[in-house]
């Protein structure tokens, strides 16, 4: 393969890292915000200290993701965008939402400091309704029947979940006393739900697409994909383990994170392995929707610039404000 072929799978893998970064890093906070309605006013301020010094941070890589399918990739971007216009359009309400909600409750009276609270809650919520819907459809390829919106719902009402146990989880490394115990037991909630829609969707899906059913159920490719499984499997086992431990609350209090963590790297793996080559699923290549070579070479020199720095920060970041949350201050 010469350069110039690789230059479109080389963009659609920076993609994909973008939007599983994104995932994982916003989608804890986004937890976080679903959580708020569980928690008391003054554990409310610990847990919007833990995530703002990152949130903003986080959703930097949703704008790079979709970033490089816009210029990268044009004809995939138009053909997802037409499908997913009103998705998105509630998606971009619901971070703006937060957006706002985060920074007013700063600043509101005590009698409306509740109303913002409320109003995280639900930004967050609707963002990853959103985010779920618009999985599902991407996955499946924007089909037509009643299956296909039966399947995208279904990853609607699951990946909150997944956020939810996500969040939690952050809350357990991030926090002490009270509201860590209230963190371990939101995160045994979670796990039920978000395991259940884990496995119900991993059935649905090569139901769903017959390109996925191919690629996952035949001899001898079966074999080695059924390490996927078997390692998200143990891991959710391993999460479960950890929360009934006391020593989650102690030295092993990010374990659960990082276990997480790895279910959505082997998550993003198998649906890498679905996708691949397509840019969406049975209708466009990733070399139909690549733009010029000679432009992507031009957008290879931009993105050696950007991503290094994106990265960097994000990683001084999470360095510098790194350890157990404490109170909430402003100056």
């Amino acid at each position: 393969m010469s350069f110039d072929e690789m230059l479109p799978v080389i963009f659609m893998a920076l993609m994909g890292v973008s939007m599983l970064v994104y995932v994982i890093s916003d989608g804890y906070d986004l937890g976080v915000g679903m959580l708020m309605h569980r928690a008391t006013p003054e554990q409310k301020d610990v847990m919007v200290a833990s995530i703002g010094p990152f949130w903003d941070a986080n959703e930097t890589w949703l704008v790079l993701g979709i970033g490089i399918l816009l210029i990268a990739f044009p004809k995939a971007h138009g053909l997802v965008l037409t499908e997913l216009y009103l998705p998105v359009t509630l998606m971009l309400l619901g971070l703006i939402l937060r957006g706002v909600a985060f920074d007013f409750r700063v600043k509101a009276k005590a009698l409306h400091k509740p109303l913002w609270d409320r109003a995280f809650f639900a930004g967050s919520m609707l963002a990853s309704l959103a985010q779920g819907w618009m999985l599902g459809r991407y996955v499946s390829g924007f089909g037509e029947g009643w299956n296909y919106p039966l399947f995208a719902a279904a990853i609607a009402l699951a990946l909150p979940m997944a956020y939810v146990l996500l969040g939690a989880c952050w809350l357990v490394m991030k926090t002490e006393g009270d509201l860590q115990q209230r963190a371990v037991d939101w995160a045994r909630l979670a796990w039920w739900p978000m395991v259940g829609g884990l496995l119900l969707i991993s059935m649905a899906t090569p139901w769903i697409s017959a390109t996925v059913r191919e690629r996952w159920f035949v001899l001898p490719e079966i074999i080695a994909l059924s390490a996927i499984p078997l390692m998200t499997a143990l891991a959710l086992l391993a999460v479960r383990a950890l929360l009934a431990t006391r020593a989650v609350r102690g030295p092993l209090c990010a374990l659960p994170f990082v276990l997480l963590i790895v279910v959505f790297v082997l998550g993003f793996l198998g649906l890498a392995y679905s996708l691949y080559p397509y840019v969406v699923i049975d209708r466009l290549t990733i070399w139909q929707a690549a733009s010029s070579p000679a432009a992507l070479k031009v957008i290879l020199i931009g993105t050696c610039i950007s991503v290094p720095a994106i990265a960097a920060y994000t990683v001084f970041a999470y360095r510098v404000f790194g350890g157990k949350t404490g109170e909430l201050r402003y100056a």
